[in-house]
C-alpha cells in the first residue's frame, strides 16, 4: 500500500473513530503515522479484485466489531488489523494459485526463477490474479509460442538429424510433412474418429471407459499423418 493510499485510509478510518483524528491533529503527526503505517502494509493491497478485497471494509468491520471482536472499544484501528484481515485473503490466493510456466529461456536459471518469484509476489500482494490448473491447459504462453516460432521446431534440425536413424518412422513423416505432402486431412483419423477433411479433435476418457471428442486440435494427431503416407503409399503401389 501507498503513502496515498495509507493517508486515504487514515482519512475514512477517521470519520469513523475521533481517536484517529486526535492521532493525526497536526500535520507532523499525520506524516509519521502515515509513513509508520506505509512501512507496515508495504505487502497489502488497497484494493484487490481478485481477492474480494478491499482496505476500507476491512476498516469498516473492524469497527462493526465482527465476530464479536471488541478491540474497537479499547483502541483505534492499527496496521496489524488490517495484516491480520488480509492473511486470509492472500492465503486463498496462494492455494489457488499454480506457477505458470516462465516465458523466459529455462537454460537461464536466475531469470526463470526470478520470474517465478515475481509471479507469486504479485499474486500474494492482489497485483495478479492466481494461475489456476485450467489456465495452464488453455494454450501456450504468447512469448513461449513465439520463441518456438523463432526456432522453428521443438527438436534443433542438427539434433533431428542424429536422432533419425533411431526414429525412422517419426523421421520420415516429418520429412514427408516438411516436404508438404501427404496431407493428413486426405484420411480419417483413427484416433479421434474425424472424417476425411475435418480437422482431429482432442479425445478424452470419460470415467466410464467411454471416449468424446471436443475442441478442434490446431495439428493432427500423429497416427494420422501414418495413415495418410500408407494410404499415399498404396496408392503409388
Amino acid at each position: 500500500m501507498e503513502p496515498r493510499h495509507v493517508a486515504a485510509l487514515l482519512n475514512y478510518a477517521a470519520t469513523l473513530d475521533s481517536r484517529i483524528r486526535r492521532i493525526m491533529a497536526t500535520d507532523e503527526q499525520a506524516a509519521a503515522t502515515i509513513r509508520t503505517w506505509a512501512t507496515a502494509l508495504t505487502d497489502v493491497p488497497a484494493m484487490a479484485e481478485t481477492a474480494g478485497w478491499d482496505a476500507s471494509r476491512a476498516v469498516r468491520r473492524y469497527y462493526e466489531q465482527a465476530n464479536g471482536d471488541r478491540s474497537a472499544q479499547f483502541r483505534p484501528i492499527e496496521p496489524a488489523d488490517l495484516l491480520a484481515a488480509w492473511a486470509p485473503h492472500r492465503a486463498e490466493l496462494m492455494n489457488r494459485h499454480t506457477d505458470p510456466l516462465p516465458s523466459v529461456d529455462p537454460d537461464n536459471v536466475e531469470q526463470w526463477r526470478a520470474e517465478l518469484v515475481g509471479t507469486r509476489a504479485a499474486v500474494a500482494t492482489g497485483q495478479a490474479a492466481p494461475s489456476t490448473h485450467r489456465e495452464l491447459t488453455s494454450g501456450i504462453h504468447p512469448a513461449i509460442e513465439a520463441r518456438l516460432a523463432s526456432i522453428g521446431s521443438y527438436i534443433p534440425s542438427a539434433i533431428r538429424q542424429q536422432l533419425a536413424p533411431y526414429r525412422p518412422t517419426a523421421a520420415l513423416r516429418e520429412a514427408t510433412v516438411a516436404a508438404g505432402q501427404p496431407d493428413p486431412l486426405s484420411v480419417p483419423c483413427a484416433w479421434c474418429e474425424a472424417e476425411k477433411g475435418k480437422p482431429c479433435r482432442s479425445r478424452r476418457i470419460t470415467p466410464r471407459g467411454g471416449a468424446t471428442s471436443n475442441a478442434p486440435r490446431k495439428k493432427p494427431h500423429p497416427g494420422r499423418f501414418d495413415s495418410a503416407l500408407a494410404a499415399q503409399e498404396g496408392v503409388a503401389a
